[in-house]
């Protein structure tokens, strides 16, 4: 059986921002998806995150800061619930699909660093979890595709269904029919062993990244924010020295 026909467990995060070093989630989803039935069991969890949302971070997601602190949950324990859920279902062998979850998972492990626990980024490379990443997979299945390379262009591009976008459990689900949908269109991608698919990945999320890298560099527009790390951007202590 192809891994897209397999269990899959599909994340998500909403957040303060875009800065993974300093922004906070302010909810997470894991869900759990039968890629045979298309049965789905979908955790989904809003923490108080200890800042002011900003308006524009409220105006995608629609959560306000005051919503967040009457019904969130501490912070601490919202990240270290989402990073247990990610590493027992990467215990089990089941690959962990999302979209463009080098965000997620670098902001999910500066979240475990923050609250002293222990560090989402290490615990997911000691799991030797697979990543599934539909971003990385669509660009690199559809190099020259023109267009938006965003997560509801993108589904309306393979003609799948997102309910409501910017909610995690909706985006995360998604990002799930996204990966089935391009390992449906991919035979090549579908037959590939998981851990042959997630190496595969990191070079194609490399260069990628160096594509656009020389792309900014032509238009004389910042580059430096463009990594090539996936499936995180690993912690440097002097980075974020005082």
């Amino acid at each position: 059986m192809t891994w897209h026909r397999g269990m899959l467990c599909a994340h998500d995060l909403e957040t303060t921002g875009i800065d993974v070093e300093n922004d906070r989630i302010v909810t997470g989803c894991v869900s759990t998806i039968n890629g045979t039935t298309g049965e789905a069991n979908t955790i989904t969890k809003l923490a108080n995150p200890g800042i002011d949302i900003p308006q524009a971070a409220t105006n995608v997601h629609g959560i306000t800061t005051e919503y967040a602190r009457q019904h969130g949950e501490d912070p601490a324990a919202v990240a270290s619930d989402l990073a247990d859920l990610l590493i027992a279902h990467a215990n089990e062998g089941w690959p962990i699909v999302g979209f463009n979850l080098a965000y997620d998972f670098t902001l999910l492990d500066r979240e475990t660093r923050r609250y002293g626990l222990e560090p989402f980024g290490d615990r997911l490379h000691a799991a030797r979890a697979v990543i599934i990443d539909a971003f990385v997979l669509d660009k690199h299945v559809d190099k020259w595709r023109k267009g938006s390379r965003k997560l509801t262009a993108v589904c309306a591009h393979y003609e799948v269904r997102i309910d409501g976008a910017h909610d995690a459990s909706h985006d995360a689900i998604a990002a799930a029919r996204l990966a089935y949908r391009i390992a449906q269109r991919h035979p090549n991608i579908a037959a590939m062993p998981l851990h042959e698919l997630h190496a595969m990945q990191i070079k194609a999320k490399a260069e990628q990244a160096r594509s656009f890298r020389d792309y900014l560099k032509r238009q004389n527009k910042p580059f430096d924010d463009v990594r090539d790390e996936w499936p995180l951007v690993p912690y440097r202590a002097r980075e974020h020295a005082p």
